[in-house]
C-alpha cells in the first residue's frame, strides 16, 4: 500500500514496564497514534472503525492473528487493520486481550488515522488503507535491564537459550512462535502471522544480533522489530516453570540515537533519539 506522498513524523513513545507475571497480558507497553486525524470524522467513518474493530474482536477468540479491511461505506474511508495474540495464551485470553486494546485504541487514539495499541499478551492496529508503512526490518524499540548479570558463564547461556528460539521456529512446528529457557535464562520469541518461514527466521536472527549487540550483559531485554519480537530475561536462582511474561522487573528504556534495523542497518536519525512504530506514526 502506497500513498502519494510519505507522511513526515516525530515520535515519543510512552512505555509502561512494571514487575510482571503471568496474569498481566492486558498491561499497556506502549501505544502509537498517527498525528494526522480523519479530515471529517463523521457517522459512517466511525462506524467504519467499530465495525473493523468489532470483526477483530470476533475473530480473536479462534485466532491469534487475523488482518483485514473494512470497506468504508458512504463517504467514509477504507481501514485497514490487525491483531496477534502471543502464541501461549489461551482463546479466550487472547479475545480478552484485543476486546482491551481495542477499547485502548479509541480512548487513546480518538480520531487518529492510523493507531497501534502494544499490551503484553497482544497488539492491535490499524490505519487508513494507503497510509504509509514503515519498512519490513525497522525496528519498533528496544528495552534493556537496568541490571548487569556478573556471573562469567551468562554469556553462553544466553547464546545457547536465544539460539532456542532459531531452532524452535526453523523446525515449523512453532506456528512462528517460541518459548523455552536454557539453565538460568527465559527466552520468547514470534513473527507475525503472515510472515514465511525463512523471512521469520531471518527477522529473529537479526533481532538476536541486536539484543546481544544493543543490550550487552543487561538481565533482561526486549527487541521489537517490524515482523518479528524476541526477548530474554536471566533468573539467578533458575527460570520459573510456569514463566510466561514478555518483560520483567529492572527493565529501562533506551532510544535509538539512529532509525534502527532488524537486519543491522542503521538509518539517519530524525531530530533525535527515535524509536518506531508499526506503521510509522508518532505517538501522542
Amino acid at each position: 500500500m502506497g500513498p502519494s506522498q510519505f507522511l513526515i513524523i516525530s515520535l515519543t513513545l510512552t512505555i509502561f514496564l512494571t514487575l510482571t507475571s503471568s496474569s498481566d497480558y492486558t498491561a499497556l507497553v506502549f501505544k502509537g497514534c498517527a498525528d494526522k486525524n480523519f479530515q471529517d470524522f463523521n457517522a459512517p467513518q466511525r462506524q467504519t472503525i467499530k465495525h473493523l474493530l468489532g470483526t477483530l474482536i470476533a475473530q480473536s477468540s479462534a485466532a491469534r492473528f487475523y488482518n483485514t479491511t473494512s470497506d468504508g461505506a458512504a463517504a467514509a474511508a477504507a481501514v485497514d487493520g490487525l491483531f496477534q495474540c502471543r502464541g501461549d495464551l489461551s482463546n479466550s485470553d487472547c479475545e480478552i486481550c484485543v476486546k482491551k486494546a481495542s477499547s485502548m485504541a479509541q480512548k487513546l487514539c480518538k480520531q487518529a488515522i492510523a493507531a497501534r495499541i502494544q499490551l503484553n499478551g497482544c497488539y492491535l492496529g490499524y490505519e487508513i488503507s494507503g497510509f504509509r508503512q514503515a519498512g519490513r526490518t525497522e525496528m519498533l524499540y528496544k528495552v534493556c535491564g537496568s541490571s548487569r548479570v556478573n556471573n562469567p558463564g551468562f554469556g553462553d547461556m544466553l547464546d545457547l537459550a536465544l539460539g532456542g528460539i532459531v531452532k524452535g521456529l526453523e523446525s515449523g512446528n512453532s506456528a512462528g512462535f517460541y518459548a523455552g529457557g536454557y539453565q538460568s535464562v527465559y527466552v520468547l520469541g514470534q513473527c507475525e502471522g503472515d510472515l514465511s518461514g525463512g523471512d521469520c527466521v531471518e527477522c529473529v536472527k537479526n533481532a538476536i544480533d541486536r539484543a546481544k549487540s544493543e543490550c550487552g550483559s543487561s538481565i533482561s531485554a526486549q527487541i521489537y522489530c517490524q515482523e518479528c519480537y524476541i526477548s530474554y530475561t536471566y533468573y539467578p536462582n533458575g527460570v520459573k516453570s510456569n514463566q510466561k511474561s514478555l518483560s520483567s522487573s529492572g527493565y529501562k528504556q533506551e532510544h535509538t540515537k539512529d532509525s534502527s534495523y532488524c537486519d543491522g542497518r542503521q538509518g539517519r536519525s530524525q531530530g533525535g533519539s527515535r524509536v518506531v512504530g508499526r506503521p510509522p506514526f508518532p505517538v501522542r
